[in-house]
């Protein structure tokens, strides 16, 4: 994947397993704002996608919320990330019945997802990039096309490396 470049036009390379994630405070489907400061020690995926209400995101995010308890279990939480507005997140975690967080990384635009080097500048979305993050370090990460959803078997090896 090649990197993604920052707001200024310089390649932002996502963060690499055993690095500090880059820090956010971003507004969830309902408004809340959840601070990566604020997770502690918890262990989160943070699932970077390009839009709401894609075919390939939904189905996608679909599978996430079948396995989201299997997860719990495991003290691990998820936590999808798109360019759109929080309120167009809050209609699609409704539709969808989604029980994570959706986070709206609107505005500056994709800032977020740029710092992670999951940000495509030409189509203006997030890449599909996924990092599991646990004491404030990437644990793993790993990516897919934007046709194409990541495994949830991929999922399940990077809890692996918690244990």
């Amino acid at each position: 994947m090649e990197p993604s470049q920052t707001a200024t036009g310089s390649p932002s390379s996502p963060p690499r397993a055993g690095q500090t994630a880059p820090g956010f405070a971003l507004p969830n489907q309902h408004g809340e704002l959840i601070e990566s400061r604020s997770l502690g020690e918890q262990a989160y995926f943070l699932v970077f996608y390009p839009f709401a209400f894609s075919a390939v995101c939904g189905s996608e995010l679909e599978e996430l919320e079948e396995v989201r308890e299997e997860f719990a279990a495991r003290n691990i939480r998820i936590m999808g990330v798109s360019v759109d507005h929080k309120y167009a997140l809050r209609i699609y975690a409704d539709q969808a019945r989604f029980g994570f967080d959706l986070l709206a990384d609107f505005w500056p635009h994709g800032a977020v997802a740029s710092s992670y080097g999951a940000f495509n500048f030409e189509s203006g979305a997030a890449t599909r990039h996924t990092f599991l993050i646990a004491e404030g370090r990437v644990v793993d990460s790993f990516s897919s096309p934007i046709h194409q959803a990541r495994a949830i078997a991929r999922y399940r090896e990077a809890m692996d490396l918690l244990t």
